[in-house]
């Protein structure tokens, strides 16, 4: 089996958690690394056992042995930098969510990738959490046909990033978007349809008041709601608290139709369950028919493995598992460019909604 060689681009947080899973996928490696801090690239290049520290995007590009990129870099370095890898070298991407951040970014974003000859993977780590995919492939059969699917994520507040870029409307696209951009697709997937109207209601509460950059105070919103229509005519709801981490279950799915309800529920990352607590919780996916009633609950237990190498219940390996075998052997990308476009695209209604009061209507 050839090695696969990543370059990866942005060597943050969640760029750690990639280096953990691409060395988890048996016959891939990190082999160059690029930031702009360069403490940060030298730390990943450590942690992927001796990768190359580039000097630059370009310095990057310049890797003969490199199969594949990983983009995670902040949001709104997204667009430039796929830019210049088209114009440059073209190869197979892997592009952390939201794909952008405004919406004429859209349109330039679909030309670029127009006839590219590479697979192009767009980060939705939250499809292939155990839990949830168990929830997806149960979906139909237990309800008869989703009328309604309702997300909740209670959670932590943002994480503190390099430079801060995640306080800030401006560079991660709004809440909606940088976060909630992961649920939207959900709902698309889930229900398999395209929204059509979205209303939201949503605001900065309790989170990051007391903190300033360069005499500016965050604007991010810390929680809110969004209803979302589907053309089928289901209709989704998003319960976003960034407040709420004392929860037992930070991501809770539930689906709803004519022959019952399913439901997931998904702890948050491990290392922030308190051990004072006992283990953390088991994921667990609960059938509630209707007739003749009788709800069940079976666990959903993660690999302990996964749940070490990152903070999103194994799903990073599962994501990097099938994208290299895309990379390897052709095949369909299961995130697409136009999925990762029309998730974004939600999520800016949403935070124009919430904005203006004014439900949005989505072509």
């Amino acid at each position: 089996m050839k090695t696969l060689t990543y370059g990866l681009i942005g060597c943050g947080m969640m760029a750690q958690e990639h280096i953990r899973n691409i060395a988890l996928v048996p016959g891939a490696r990190v082999g160059v690394v690029y930031d702009p801090v360069v403490g940060l690239a030298r730390t990943a290049a450590d942690m992927a056992g001796g990768a190359r520290v580039a000097a630059s995007l370009d310095d990057l590009l310049t890797e003969p042995a490199l199969d594949a990129l990983v983009i995670v870099s902040p949001n709104d370095c997204h667009v430039p930098q796929l830019r210049r890898i088209v114009e440059t070298r073209p190869l197979p991407i892997l592009c952390e969510k939201p794909l952008f951040t405004a919406d004429a970014e859209a349109a330039a974003v679909a030309a670029l990738f127009d006839g590219y000859r590479h697979p192009v993977w767009v980060a939705m780590e939250y499809r292939y959490m155990p839990p949830v995919a168990a929830l997806i492939a149960q979906a139909a059969a237990a309800t008869g046909g989703i009328r309604m699917l309702t997300i909740r994520e209670h959670r932590f507040p943002f994480l503190p990033k390099v430079g801060d870029w995640n306080r800030f409307n401006a560079r991660s696209g709004g809440t909606l978007v940088e976060k909630c951009c992961h649920f939207f697709d959900l709902m698309r997937l889930i229900l398999g349809s395209e929204a059509v109207r979205v209303m939201a209601s949503a605001g900065q509460d309790v989170n990051h008041k007391d903190e300033r950059y360069d005499g500016r105070m965050p604007d991010i919103w810390d929680n809110g709601y969004v209803i979302v229509d589907f053309a089928s005519g289901a209709r989704a709801m998003l319960e976003l608290c960034m407040f709420a981490e004392g929860a037992r279950y930070q991501e809770e799915i539930s689906a709803m139709g004519p022959l019952g309800k399913i439901e997931a529920q998904v702890p948050g990352p491990g290392r922030f369950w308190p051990a004072t607590l006992g283990p953390a919780p088991t994921p667990l996916l609960t059938v509630s028919p209707r007739s003749p009633k009788g709800p069940y609950t079976v666990e959903i237990p993660v690999d302990p493995l996964l749940l070490q190498a990152g903070d999103h219940n194994g799903s990073t390996f599962y994501q990097h598992q099938r994208f290299a075998g895309v990379v390897r052997e052709g095949g369909r990308v299961e995130v697409t460019v136009a999925d990762g476009t029309r998730a974004v695209q939600i999520g800016l209604a949403a935070q124009l909604s919430a904005r203006t009061g004014l439900a949005v209507m989505l072509h």
